[in-house]
């Protein structure tokens, strides 16, 4: 407690240095601190948006994730129906879990005969009612609201496409999309025109054939190989966020893909999407679902994948937020070594007959040393202290400002908030490694100091 008392007048001997020193660290601790709350709000949203879509677990046949997107059936799950019973009952896996849903993915090609044109798509089949439930899941109480489906209570052909796949399709005016080009080539050379052996699958030739304008024929490959093809009727055309996914998407109900692919055979699943409480359930839910699996279901061949491995991009983003964040830590780190470092390095040449008079007392080259470590401690403290309520202070008032932006893999403009406050172990990690690096730095000069000769210090001019 003395030598405390005694390092904190020393740093009141030069206020002005101090000071100085002091607001170094406080700005080097909000740049680390609100680069990672933003970071920190990022991977929250990212992970919002894809456990919304994915679920935090999914049961596919073995092989699937790999070679199962172009040949459903051969990559089906059969039984999924029982499956989704006993995981739903079963008492461990029961609290953990939100939602417990099928869906169906599978490749084909969707036309407009009214315009003429085709497009290849990639489809996914779903219950509206639990894909509703997967977009109420907010665990990190973002201020957005769920983005129910545009399927809900609508009838068993109704389709929901992307807005690529609206503008291929030529499909823009009969939807009412606003800023959707045709195409400055429409002649039928120029053109993705219908191929007339697709057309001859309907019965009729396009230009016979009257419909509505915003109905889509899909042809898609039935489990014995065979070409079938279902007519929907497009509700809406929603953007993805991501092009190369824009312009495949196709969403319709699960009911209606699954009488496409297997008709009058049992119908399958490609995947059981299950999405928990918390994420932090993942590691328990996996390892118990493992379990039921290979004890109800080993003959099924069956494999769990998380959202994580479901969508690279969660990975990769994380992977470029933590890379920048380390990089601005240790650039801070190093402008705090120096700042530090030279403010005790003044120190110890203006108190160099102090040091000596000292030593003439008995002190020890301990004791002076820890007494200057001391001093950057302190300084470590105060910057750190005031350096995160600073940060709390400054998030709150860009919480509060009224600021929006569109996050990546989102449609929607949210929010632009960054989470602080709320992330102890990033305030508890901002200070204790300001302190350390503070202390690092005052170690040198105190050693200088320390082994300072006593006569040499006393006759210091």
């Amino acid at each position: 407690m003395k030598n405390a008392s005694i390092a904190i007048r020393n740093l009141l001997r030069n206020r002005r240095r101090s000071v100085t020193t002091l607001l170094a660290m406080i700005v080097g601790a909000l740049a680390v601190l609100l680069f990672g709350g933003f970071s920190h709000m990022v991977k929250n949203g990212l992970e919002t948006g894809f456990v919304r879509n994915s679920g935090h677990l999914q049961i596919q046949h073995r092989g699937y994730y790999l070679f199962g997107s172009g040949n459903p059936a051969a990559y089906g799950i059969h039984d999924y129906a029982r499956i989704m019973e006993q995981v739903k009952a079963d008492p461990q896996l029961a609290p953990m879990l939100t939602v417990v849903t099928p869906i169906l993915q599978m490749g084909g090609i969707a036309g407009n005969f009214a315009a003429e044109r085709s497009k290849t798509v990639f489809t996914t089949g779903y219950v509206v009612a639990d894909q509703n439930r997967l977009h109420e899941w907010n665990d990190y109480r973002f201020p957005v609201k769920p983005r129910y489906s545009a399927l809900t209570d609508s009838s068993p052909d109704a389709a929901v496409i992307g807005l690529g796949v609206a503008r291929i399709l030529e499909l823009c005016a009969p939807l009412n999309i606003a800023d959707c080009p045709l195409p400055q080539d429409t002649s039928a050379s120029g053109g993705a025109r219908m191929p007339a052996d697709i057309a001859a699958l309907t019965g009729s030739e396009p230009a016979n054939r009257p419909q509505e304008q915003t109905r889509l024929e899909l042809l898609v490959a039935t489990a014995e190989g065979l070409p079938n093809v279902g007519e929907l009727h497009v509700l809406k055309a929603e953007s993805q966020a991501i092009k190369e996914l824009d312009d495949v998407y196709v969403a319709m109900h699960l009911a209606s893909a699954q009488q496409l692919v297997f008709g009058r055979q049992p119908h399958q699943v490609t995947a059981i999407i299950l999405q928990l409480q918390h994420t932090d359930q993942i590691p328990a839910a996996r390892e118990r679902l493992q379990q039921l699996l290979d004890r109800e279901f080993g003959d099924d061949k069956l494999e769990i994948q998380d959202f994580g491995a479901l969508n690279p991009m969660y990975g990769q983003t994380i992977t470029f937020f933590d890379t920048i964040f380390t990089f601005i830590a240790l650039l801070i780190g190093v402008i705090v070594l120096f700042t530090v470092g030279n403010t005790m390095s003044t120190a110890v040449v203006e108190r160099t007959v102090e040091i000596g008079t000292l030593r003439a007392m008995g002190l020890r080259r301990s004791g002076v040393r820890n007494l200057f470590v001391l001093e950057g401690v302190l300084l470590g403290l105060g910057g750190a202290v005031l350096g995160v309520a600073a940060s709390i202070g400054a998030a709150a008032l860009i919480n509060h400002a009224g600021l929006y932006w569109t996050p990546p893999g989102r449609v929607e403009r949210v929010p632009f908030t960054l989470d602080v406050a709320g992330a102890n172990s990033l305030l508890v990690g901002c200070a204790v490694g300001l302190t350390i690096v503070a202390a690092l730095s005052a170690w040198l000069p105190a050693r200088r100091a320390a082994r300072l000769n006593i006569v040499e210090a006393l006759r210091h001019v």
